[in-house]
């Protein structure tokens, strides 16, 4: 699963599959014919004039939107709305540019719409059937992947990415590169970006930590002469105060001596043979295997539904905010296996584009507030449940903090939008509540008790129930990770 780089930091990387270059070839071609033109009998100087600009913005959007890289079995809903914003900005600029010279004469106006939705449609399709005819991965209980930045832009660092990838394609160990090379940030090596300098590792981890992905080890492409002192020591004060591995990579790899390190190991739990055996044991109801076929018919009828909401929503959060528009998390879902929850940001990045703490805006303002009420933050996990990594219904997916010892239990079906622990409490409830009745849940789902769930949340959000002491206890969560946020930025500056 990739991971998409903080919401402060963004970068760019040149490339388009073969089926996207076919696509954007003859989707022009097919929109014109559902507009009743057939190009070949029609003017060809003004067809071939709009077939060449929308296929060359076409390209020029797949590549500056990066939406190759959900051509594989692990297409995700980062890569969806990837696809939709590449497609909308090669429509407008089509039509600009088009408009500006020949006024579209010759070019029903309604020919960019097809156009469009056929282009969007191809290549989300695509790699939807490249997802479905993968067979799934086999549960792996040691699924945690280990979370590395690599500090050092240079060919060794490169190797090193290559390598972890030829052995683990489906994962992405490396999360950001460093160098104290400045003109350097903004660039990839092997496509991972390069966020930032030695400098702002403790921002980098921060920020990262944010978006629930955990940093366990810090790795120098080179030795000890790589960096000056006044750096390494700066990177060793902060790997020993959060308790992050530092590794040299010529120790790793035998081609120096290996030193002993006196940065304290990462503590991560590691799951007993006991425990993996209990939770290989517990097998949920056959209505899990309907539930699916449930999911993939609701989410998609009510994306549609909510479509003017979505729209209107992403403008709100566009003005409020600015971009991304939204918001990205890690969680642990179903077997185990990681993936990135959406919802509407509600809140200011963490650091601006130069790495600088914006701690005065990370309260939510009135528009915050009112998405956060009404529950329309969360809208976007439809596109998460239509792939498959969410339900309708189910347990909500847990930051790692809040994950119980013994998940066995709440992992063994895809976590949901809504759930009996959020209809019964929501943040109103502790922990310990909140997992028996996730557990409950599980153990006893059926279709009724789905009906009845999302009869109560619709209730919950008409009635407003959720603007009085369950958005008091949200607004001081945010304030407590604020104040959390705010300690590790003054340890680190």
């Amino acid at each position: 699963m990739a991971v998409p780089s903080p919401t402060s930091r963004s970068g760019s990387r040149i490339y388009v599959s073969f089926w996207d270059l076919l696509w954007a070839l003859v989707t022009p071609i097919m929109a014109l014919y559902l507009r009743d033109i057939d190009p070949f009998h029609a003017d060809w100087g003004v067809v071939g004039y709009y077939w060449v600009l929308s296929t060359v913005f076409a390209l020029l959007a797949f590549s500056a939107f990066r939406i190759q890289d959900g051509m594989t079995r692990y297409f995700s809903v980062r890569e969806a709305l990837n696809i939709a914003e590449a497609v909308l900005f090669a429509q407008l600029t089509t039509c600009a540019v088009t408009f500006a010279v020949t006024r579209l004469d010759g070019i029903p106006r309604m020919v960019l719409l097809v156009h469009g939705l056929l282009l969007a449609t191809g290549l989300i399709a695509a790699r939807m059937f490249v997802r479905i005819v993968s067979s799934d991965e086999p549960l792996d209980h040691d699924s945690r992947q280990e979370r590395i930045i690599l500090i050092g832009a240079n060919p060794f660092a490169s190797a090193f990415i290559h390598l972890l990838n030829a052995y683990a394609p489906q994962r992405q160990p490396v999360i950001a590169v460093l160098d104290e090379n400045a003109a350097m940030i903004g660039r990839a090596i092997s496509g991972i970006q390069v966020l930032g300098t030695p400098h702002e590792l403790g921002a980098i981890i921060s920020e990262f930590a944010i978006h629930g992905i955990r940093t366990d080890r810090i790795v120098i492409a080179g030795e000890v002469n790589l960096l000056s002192p006044a750096v390494l020591n700066e990177i060793e004060h902060i790997c020993k105060e959060r308790q992050i591995d530092l590794s040299f990579l010529p120790r790793m790899i035998g081609v120096t001596e290996q030193r002993p390190s006196n940065v304290a190991a990462s503590s991560e739990p590691v799951l007993s043979s006991e425990r993996m055996q209990e939770e290989s044991s517990f097998a949920p109801s056959s209505f899990f295997r309907l539930k699916r076929w449930i999911d993939m018919v609701g989410s998609l009828a009510l994306i549609v539904l909510f479509f003017p909401v979505l729209v209107l929503a992403s403008v709100l959060v566009f003005l409020d905010v600015g971009r991304p528009i939204l918001f990205w998390q890690e969680r642990l879902g179903w077997k185990r296996r990681s993936f990135l929850v959406y919802k509407f940001r509600t809140l200011n990045a963490p650091f601006d584009s130069a790495g600088n703490a914006t701690l005065e805006g990370r309260r939510p303002s009135a528009i915050g507030r009112f998405l956060r009420t009404t529950r329309i933050d969360e809208l976007p996990q439809l596109l998460n449940v239509l792939l498959g990594e969410m339900s309708l219904i189910g347990p909500r997916p847990l930051l790692p903090e809040d994950q119980p010892l013994d998940a066995s239990v709440r992992l063994s079906v895809r976590p949901g939008i809504s759930g009996w622990a959020q209809v019964n409490g929501g943040k109103l409830v502790t922990k310990e509540d909140k997992e028996k009745l996730d557990e409950w849940y599980v153990r006893n789902a059926s279709l009724w008790v789905d009906l009845r769930i999302i009869m109560m949340t619709i209730d919950v959000m008409l009635r407003g129930r959720v603007s009085s002491e369950e958005m008091s206890a949200d607004a001081e969560q945010v304030q407590s990770k604020n104040i959390s946020f705010g300690r590790s930025v003054s340890r680190n500056a």
